[in-house]
């Protein structure tokens, strides 16, 4: 589709700065995007795309990213949830910013440097996948509508990581050595619980307890904490404890020895299907629980009311209220739902 505008989210990153450099090689027409959250720090962006020739365009997301993530963020650990920001991000704010943009300049495409890949399902509608590198990041795109799938592109999605960071050192892009960002982007020190605290009304001390209500110690407040923490905690024992439950309403961090972190069934709702119109039989897949290499295979049931049991052929450790979990048929994404 050689010619054709596309409009690449660039952070100038090495990842975004290597999409930009594949689009311009296979002769699309890339403007480039900044969103900004508010804390600036756009000119590494701004630098790679004067570098790279780029039209560059700034907008400002603060207010979408405050509405539909920030403050979602803030009550999922203020109701004893640990929220994926990322997941929220991607179908609120990110995409719908690059598509407004792209819409205004008539280009048919967005693009971003996500590690994934999308193809044409039996139907012809596109399907999300998993990108071929260890880094892949189909796990934090499956709340995309799969409406927005048509109109994507992900330049790195048959590559992998340090793939990536020597063709931006053979073309001498900046990015190629600046380290990844690891952090929330709207919490650049990670200390996400200092970052509650400014926001007023966080729990303060309460008792860490066992699961007959002993107490053992005390805590800094629950939002300090999340299902399968070990470090941190500040409390001794015999053996390794564990966070294995938070009751927000008694202000209680519930500690174990890891002996009930592993479930065999867990709840999702508010489901995102992306490669059928919805679930109607129990279907065997591959699921993730959280942002990493790991998969655990178990059974879908459909429940209705958007919801589904999973029920793992082997139990998961750790399957943690607010965060996501993907359903998966070899590469391809199936769906999401939040874990209840």
């Amino acid at each position: 589709m050689a010619g054709e505008k596309v409009v690449l989210g660039l952070s100038g990153g090495v990842d975004s700065s290597v999409a930009a450099l594949r689009l311009l090689r296979a002769g699309y027409e890339v403007h480039a995007l900044y969103l900004d959250i508010g804390l600036g720090g756009g000119e590494a962006a701004r630098a790679t795309a004067e570098s790279l020739g780029l039209p560059f365009a700034v907008a400002d997301v603060s207010g979408e990213l405050e509405r539909h993530v920030c403050s979602r963020f803030y009550e999922d650990y203020l109701s004893g949830r640990t929220p994926i920001p990322c997941a929220r991000c991607n179908p609120t704010v990110k995409f719908p910013a690059l598509l407004r943009h792209a819409d205004a300049l008539g280009a048919p495409f967005v693009a971003t440097g996500h590690y994934a890949r999308i193809a044409p399902g039996s139907d012809g509608k596109p399907l999300l996948l998993r990108g071929m590198s260890p880094n892949d990041q189909s796990y934090m795109l499956a709340r995309l509508p799969r409406e927005m799938l048509s109109r994507v592109l992900f330049p790195l999605g048959d590559s992998d990581k340090s793939a990536i960071r020597s063709e931006a050192g053979v073309a001498e892009l900046e990015a190629a050595n600046r380290p990844d960002s690891m952090e929330i982007c709207f919490i650049p020190d990670n200390d996400y619980a200092a970052w509650l605290d400014r926001r007023g009304n966080t729990p303060g001390p309460g008792n860490f307890v066992d699961s007959d209500g002993n107490v053992l110690g005390t805590h800094k407040g629950f939002h300090h904490y999340t299902i399968g923490q070990r470090r941190g905690l500040g409390i001794s024992s015999t053996g390794r404890l564990f966070v294995s439950a938070i009751r927000p309403r008694r202000n209680e961090v519930v500690l174990s020895h890891g002996e009930d972190l592993h479930i065999s069934r867990v709840m999702c709702g508010e489901l995102n299907w992306l490669a059928e119109g919805s679930l109607t039989q129990p279907r065997h897949v591959s699921v993730r629980f959280r942002h990493s290499r790991r998969s655990d295979e178990a059974t879908l049931i459909p429940l209705g009311e958007g919801r589904v049991e999973v029920r793992c052929d082997l139990s998961a450790r750790a399957p943690t209220p607010g965060q996501l979990a993907v359903f998966y048929e070899d590469d391809t994404v199936l769906g999401s739902g939040w874990i209840l």
